[in-house]
């Protein structure tokens, strides 16, 4: 059996959700995608004009880019949540998505994107960013 399922999100369009309960520490999926620079990754964006800030990238720790919309796998449909119940772990330049604490059959899986801008941190920028996890303790964006 199959541990997550992919459909429609209450969150933000398509989710990955839980078949089966899953242990705290569990690792659920590798996010993969065609592994590429940010130079690329800044040609490419965005990958919808109509909703340019949705895109299906995770940038690595040396810079790299994994654009999941190119070859990527249901991880790419997992939501941002300010009490996510998964966090990416990174090994040797891979990335493994784990359960943080048990989870259980059909809870949707997220995990803190934490994204960073260039940016400053903006009243506006922070709306382009606009979390809708709905958690008690939500921080109103998805930015770190």
């Amino acid at each position: 059996m199959d541990a997550i399922w992919v459909q429609s999100s209450e969150v933000h369009g398509k989710g990955v959700f839980a078949a089966r309960h899953m242990a705290a520490g569990e690792t659920v999926i590798e996010y993969v995608g065609e592994i590429i620079t940010m130079a690329e990754a800044i040609a490419r964006h965005p990958h919808d004009p109509k909703d340019p800030q949705h895109t299906f990238y995770f940038q690595l720790d040396d810079g790299r880019v994994i654009d999941a919309l190119h070859g990527g796998n249901a991880s790419k449909w997992i939501n941002h949540s300010c009490r996510p119940n998964c966090v990416p772990d990174v090994v040797k330049g891979r990335i493994f998505i784990q359960t943080r604490r048990p989870v259980f059959r059909g809870e949707e899986l997220t995990f803190d994107y934490g994204l960073v801008s260039d940016e400053p941190m903006t009243a506006a920028l922070k709306a382009q960013y606009a979390c809708r996890c709905g958690a008690k303790k939500c921080r109103g964006t998805m930015l770190a």
